[in-house]
C-alpha cells in the first residue's frame, strides 16, 4: 500500500506514463533519444512539482492561518535558550517561504521582542526545510533521505541561532527593525471560507514568485540528465573528489532559487553518480545563502553578524554534505 501510495501519488508513475504517451505519439520523438528523453523529463517533472507544490502549500497555509505572527511571537516568548531555537526552527519548517520572503517576518519577530538568537533560527530553517520539501524529496529519492535532511537543517538552524544568541550580536541589527511593525493582520478569528481564500492567495502569490525558478531548475535538470555524460560530471563532482562539496556550495551560493527549483538539478546529479551530500549541498548554499537574499538581510544587519551567519550556515552546509556523503559511501 505505502508503495503504491508513493509511485502513484508521490512520484505520479502514472503522469509519467501518460507524459511519454504524449511525446511518442504527439510529437513523434523517440522516448529512448536525448531529445525525446530531455522532453519527457521537463514536461512531467514540471507537472509534478506543481502540482505537489500547490497542494502541500494550500495544506500548510490553511494550518498556518492558526498560527499568525503575533499568536506565533506569544508562544516562543514563553521560552528561552536551545528550546526557544528549537521552536523556531520547527516553526520555520511549516513556513513555504524562499529566504527573500522569510526576512520580513524575521524582522517582525525581532522588533516584537523576541532574542536575535531565536529569530535566525527561524531565518535559517524557513527556506532551508518545510512540508512541502519532506514531500518533493521523498517522491523524488525516498523518505529516509527527506527526514534526513529536514532532520539536518534543523539542527544547523538550532546551533546556528544558539551561537548568534551566545555571542550576543543584537548590537549588529540596524536600529529600525526594533521599531518595525511587520507582524501582519491577526487571522487568529478567521472563518473557514476566509482560511480557504487565505490559503488559495499563499498558493497563487508562492507559485507566481517561483514558478520562473522551478522551470528554470526543471530545464537545467533535463539538460544534466540527458545530455552532460556521466563521466564529464564524476571528473568535477564525483564522490572520489574530496572538493566536491566546496564547489558544489560555492556554485549554489549566487543562485537565487528556492528547494522546489533546486530539486530537479539535484535529482539529475545524483542519477550521474554525483554524491547525495554534494547535490544536497547544492540545494542548501542556493535556498540559504542565495545572493539577493544575503543582499536583502545586509540591510537589515550589520556586516558583522551577515558575515557571521554567512559563515556559520557555510560550515554547517559543507559539514553536512561531506556526513552524507561518508554514510552513501558507506551504506547505499
Amino acid at each position: 500500500m505505502f508503495n503504491f501510495i508513493n509511485n502513484q501519488l508521490l512520484k505520479m508513475e502514472w503522469l509519467s506514463n501518460l507524459v511519454e504517451k504524449f511525446v511518442v505519439e504527439v510529437l513523434n520523438l523517440e522516448i529512448s533519444s536525448r531529445f525525446g528523453a530531455s522532453i519527457h523529463f521537463f514536461i512531467y517533472d514540471s507537472i509534478k512539482i506543481f502540482i505537489l507544490l500547490s497542494l502541500l502549500i494550500f495544506l500548510v497555509s490553511y494550518i498556518q492561518s492558526y498560527f499568525p505572527p503575533e499568536r506565533t511571537k506569544k508562544i516562543l516568548g514563553r521560552f528561552q535558550g536551545v528550546i526557544a531555537n528549537t521552536l523556531a526552527a520547527l516553526l520555520g519548517t511549516i513556513t513555504p517561504f524562499c529566504s527573500c520572503s522569510s526576512i520580513p517576518l524575521f524582522i517582525g519577530f525581532t522588533s516584537a521582542g523576541l532574542p536575535v538568537g531565536v529569530t535566525f533560527s527561524f531565518l535559517i530553517s524557513s527556506p532551508l526545510v518545510d512540508l512541502a520539501s519532506v514531500i518533493l524529496l521523498g517522491s523524488i529519492f525516498n523518505f529516509k533521505i527527506a527526514f534526513a535532511y529536514v532532520f539536518v537543517g534543523v539542527i544547523l538552524a538550532i546551533i546556528g541561532g544558539s551561537i548568534i544568541d551566545k555571542l550576543k550580536m543584537q548590537k549588529y541589527v540596524e536600529d529600525f527593525v526594533f521599531s518595525s511593525n511587520q507582524l501582519g493582520e491577526d487571522i487568529e478569528k478567521l472563518k473557514f471560507k476566509d482560511r480557504l481564500d487565505f490559503s488559495k492567495n499563499q498558493v497563487m502569490d508562492i507559485v507566481n514568485r517561483v514558478w520562473k525558478y522551478v522551470l528554470i531548475g526543471v530545464f537545467i535538470g533535463s539538460m544534466i540528465h540527458n545530455y552532460i555524460p556521466e563521466n564529464v560530471i564524476n571528473s568535477i563532482l564525483g564522490n572520489d573528489k574530496w572538493y566536491s562539496v566546496l564547489i558544489a556550495t560555492i556554485v549554489g551560493i549566487p543562485m537565487y532559487a528556492d528547494i522546489f527549483g533546486t530539486l530537479p538539478i539535484a535529482e539529475a546529479l545524483v542519477t550521474k553518480g554525483v554524491g547525495l551530500g554534494t547535490a544536497l549541498s547544492f540545494m542548501m548554499a542556493t535556498t540559504a545563502l542565495s545572493l539577493p537574499s544575503m543582499i536583502m538581510l545586509s540591510k537589515v544587519v550589520k556586516n558583522k553578524l551577515l558575515g557571521l551567519f554567512i559563515l556559520i550556515v557555510t560550515l554547517g552546509i559543507i559539514i553536512i554534505g561531506y556526513t552524507f556523503n561518508f554514510i552513501s559511501y558507506l551504506f547505499i
